[in-house]
């Protein structure tokens, strides 16, 4: 006993309550702060391809010769303006993919402190029902997941329209072109149906789980 109150009394003059520490090593709490690392993540990576898709822009100039040499060869104006098409919706996707996801964090954070605050002028219950709701976060989280894999897809398409106009057209056979075309295509389809895609299906289901478990709680 004299333990528990000296523990009890340490703890007071720290400035923690008691169950604070608890609170911080809930499931729910650890589940938030995995979320935010992944985000934090994400938008790191969108920042890296950000930068690939200012160095693709610069194979988009006109007059540019293929290292082929043979005039056959050399891409056309349609294929550099593809590129820059292709360009600028991929940034635009990470752009999204970014902005969803700093959202998402904000959110998660007032998540865990939704009980402490209430808005000013503003119904409580956009709060409560719409802004913090399970369902505007789990949009939050696909839209972050769909536009960074659609950035990936588009940035993929424009790499191969610089394979195009440094190394030849896939029209005119060259083998370098071809290989890397290939080698482009598989690794990203791959990298994409099995590294990217599952990990992003169990974090949405791990979110579904915590939520249909705190529903449960409430009921019994």
């Amino acid at each position: 006993m004299k333990q528990s109150e000296e523990l009890q009394k340490s703890g007071a003059e720290n400035g923690q309550q008691p169950g604070r520490a608890d609170e911080k090593d809930s499931p729910l709490e650890k589940l938030i702060d995995v979320h935010s690392k992944a985000l934090d993540d994400l938008v790191n990576v969108n920042s890296l391809f950000t930068i690939a898709v200012f160095i693709g822009l610069s194979f988009a100039s006109p007059k540019q010769h293929s290292l082929e040499n043979r005039p056959e060869c050399d891409a056309d104006p349609v294929v550099a303006k593809t590129l820059v098409t292709y360009e600028v919706i991929s940034f635009a996707c990470f752009l999204v993919s970014s902005l969803a996801a700093k959202s998402l964090k904000v959110l998660l954070n007032f998540y865990k402190i939704r009980d402490y605050i209430e808005l000013v002028g503003i119904p409580d219950k956009c709060l409560r029902k719409i802004i913090l709701s399970s369902t505007w976060r789990h949009t939050l989280f696909m839209v972050s997941a769909l536009a960074s894999a659609c950035g990936i897809i588009f940035l993929t398409l424009s790499m191969v329209n610089v394979v195009q106009i440094r190394l030849g057209k896939l029209s005119c056979g060259s083998v370098y072109t071809l290989k890397s075309v290939i080698s482009l295509t598989v690794l990203v389809s791959a990298a994409l149906v099995l590294l990217y895609v599952p990990p992003v299906i169990f974090a949405f289901f791990a979110r579904m789980k915590e939520n249909s478990d705190k529903k449960q709680s409430n009921t019994v």
